[in-house]
């Protein structure tokens, strides 16, 4: 059984910043991508950034890039997302997930692929 402990949720005004982390234990991993989900309220949850194992290759929402940086630390496999020039839009539940069994090297979109979730956490933007 994996688990995913997210943290770092929060509110905070339009223009500032907020840093996620989300840590995966409860297996030993030898490749694996994790990625940042987000709903918003009263809408599906659609996918903000991704990174595999190595933190060689990334993935970005068109809607993030350039605000959003998602980094990682394999030796404690913990996933961060760096959020810089937050928008109320940006508004969400925030979830990380872990795609344990990942095509060599790629990061996917697609919720479909990620086998274990975490239980999310808030991240509010005021205007």
């Amino acid at each position: 059984q994996v688990q995913l402990v997210e943290s770092g949720g929060g509110l905070v005004q339009a223009g500032g910043s907020l840093s996620l982390s989300c840590a995966a234990s409860g297996r030993t991993f030898r490749s694996y991508a994790m990625g940042w989900f987000r709903q918003p309220p009263g809408k599906e949850r659609n996918f903000v950034a991704a990174v595999n194992w190595s933190g060689g290759k990334t993935a970005y929402a068109d809607s993030v890039k350039g605000r959003f940086t998602i980094s990682i630390d394999n030796v404690k496999n913990t996933v961060y997302l760096q959020m810089n020039s937050l928008k109320p839009e940006d508004t969400a539940v925030y979830y990380c997930a872990i795609d344990t069994n990942p095509v060599y090297y790629a990061v996917s979109a697609t919720q479909a692929s990620y086998d274990y979730w975490g239980q999310g956490t808030q991240v509010t933007v005021s205007s």
